[in-house]
């Protein structure tokens, strides 16, 4: 019994031995590295890569970095003015001269930034791992090489972040459609098609014109037939997305001109600068913040919104009070002082900050996206402006149907005479009124701040498309305010994939023009007696 135990223990001494020697890097190793034909260069790094031993990786870090020299069939490290056998580990006090330089061709300088990439994944951060995997997949998908698939197949069974899995399982598969076994190349075709990503398309194109085995073609088409329609839905999908995230900042930037022009039947031709000085406000708070509370820098946005509402929101109450108010009833005098006062707030923003863009960077929780259906990515900041139009779509439309301000409100814009017998001061509520549609148009500056850069123009890209939506929609009528935003923006980015941008504008416009023809009150008509007056 005794014997038979020592015999087990000898047996297992001498695998783990064997396993090790597999493992380790030998004198022929080094030199298959660093000399003879690149294939099996290549091969040799792969195979190297795919093992566990310190010194052919450090041999490999030193091949990359050009710090490898050969002296007959030492292999040597060169480290400063000393050197180190890659092979033994023996310290040279300095590099021999008749040590020769190692040549790497642009091909197995690829082939080595892959296997390096390879070996980063182990232990590394989630980013790293990603980013190595993205470097593995590239090369399979560009040189798919059989001699790379134990490196693969070494960092898939070990712990990975789930997207670098996901990539490195699709490198794998690259490199398996390249097989002469059939039954790989069939797998393969069958595991490239559920990943459901534009990327693949090219590698099962140019595998379908080469195949020959009928199985795989017939693999190879289901599975470019199930990516274009995966592709065709989530390009149809990601125009909806986007056209409901322009219709979120047309309703935005429409919204205080609803109230200012639909309740109030003032032209307000300066809203777009009240627009550009939230935008402004924004700017300003962050750049506070990145030089006083670098720490609270993810915060600044929820102190520039209610300071970007308030900014907009005097200057328009100033304007009220010093021009507007005395033109109430004469929309052509109307229209042009307020043009002017948009000419003096955008040379004023020039003045003081200058005539080039300002850049507000989004807070860390705004960056990225989500991606859905293996192709189709939503960024944050879009999803998040949605959210916030339609909060702060609720918040007005309680602010008018609920409160004591917004009956006084509704009270002056539809009979200013019988309101003022009742004892309501028209003249201050008329100043809130407007002070409250040139605040949301500072919150709509804030929103915009986060997609784009921040300018002096920034307000006339938005102007004629606020009255554009305010007129569809039906002067007065904040649902009509809503339909019509949603409705232009995703008819117009629906129009951009089929005619381009300019075309698009064009169609909406002729649309727009033919609709008001047809129905002069918009999409929702004003009635009571507000429509009678």
């Amino acid at each position: 019994m005794k014997f038979h135990w020592l015999r087990l223990l000898g047996l297992g001494l001498a695998l783990w031995l064997g396993m090790g020697a597999a493992h380790a890097l030998t004198p022929a190793d080094a030199l298959a590295l660093v000399a003879g034909e690149t294939d099996d260069r290549i091969t040799t790094l792969n195979r190297l890569a795919s093992g566990s031993d310190d010194k052919a990786a450090a041999l490999i870090q030193a091949m990359a970095d050009e710090r490898v020299r050969v002296v007959g069939e030492r292999v040597l490290m060169v480290q400063g003015e000393s050197a180190v056998d890659a092979v033994t580990g023996e310290a040279l006090a300095s590099v021999p001269e008749e040590a020769e330089d190692v040549m790497v061709n642009n091909r197995l300088r690829s082939a080595m930034e892959t296997a390096l990439a390879g070996m980063q994944l182990f232990g590394a951060p989630p980013e790293r791992q990603r980013e190595a995997a993205q470097s593995l997949q590239r090369n399979a998908f560009d040189e798919p090489d059989a001699s790379q698939l134990p490196l693969i197949n070494k960092a898939l069974a070990g712990e990975l972040d789930a997207q670098a899995r996901q990539t490195l399982e699709l490198a794998r598969a690259a490199v398996r459609l390249a097989s002469e076994d059939e039954a790989q190349r069939l797998a393969a075709a069958e595991k490239l098609g559920e990943a459901r990503q534009a990327i693949v398309r090219p590698l099962l194109l140019q595998r379908l014109e080469t195949e020959e085995r009928a199985p795989v073609q017939a693999a190879l088409k289901a599975s470019l037939a199930a990516l274009d329609r995966s592709l065709a839905i989530s390009s149809a999908l990601g125009q909806a997305f986007t056209g409901l995230s322009l219709g979120s900042i047309l309703l935005l930037a429409a919204l205080g001109l609803a109230i200012t022009y639909g309740l109030m039947g003032v032209i307000n031709m300066a809203h777009g600068e009240l627009i550009m000085i939230g935008a402004y406000a924004t700017w300003l708070v962050q750049s506070f913040f990145r030089e006083a509370l670098p720490q609270w820098f993810d915060w600044y946005l929820l102190v520039a919104m209610p300071l970007a509402f308030i900014a907009s929101a005097l200057v328009g109450a100033a304007m009220e009070r010093t021009v507007i108010r005395f033109l109430y009833g004469r929309p052509l005098e109307t229209l042009l002082a307020t043009w002017g006062i948009s000419l003096v707030l955008m040379q004023g923003v020039r003045s003081l900050f200058g005539a080039q863009n300002v850049g507000v960077e989004n807070p860390g929780w705004m960056s990225g996206g989500v991606t859905l259906m293996g192709n189709l990515s939503l960024p944050w900041n879009r999803i998040i402006i949605i959210g916030f139009a339609v909060a702060v779509l609720v918040g007005v439309t309680l602010l008018i149907g609920k409160t004591r301000l917004g009956l006084f409100v509704r009270g002056v814009t539809q009979n200013r005479p019988i309101a003022s017998c009742m004892g309501v001061n028209t003249a201050r509520i008329d100043t809130y009124a407007f002070a409250l549609g040139s605040g949301i148009a500072g919150l709509a500056g804030c929103a915009l701040s986060q997609i784009g850069n921040v300018g002096p123009d920034l307000g006339q890209n938005y102007i004629v498309d606020s009255f554009m939506v305010v007129v569809l929609g039906g002067v007065g009528q904040i649902a009509g305010t809503v339909y019509a935003a949603l409705g232009l923006g995703v008819l117009n980015k629906l129009l951009e994939g089929w005619a381009g941008a300019v075309l698009a504008k064009i169609a909406v416009l002729v649309f727009i023009i033919v609709f008001i023809q047809k129905r002069p009150q918009g999409i929702f008509a004003m009635k009571g007696r507000s429509a009678e007056a």
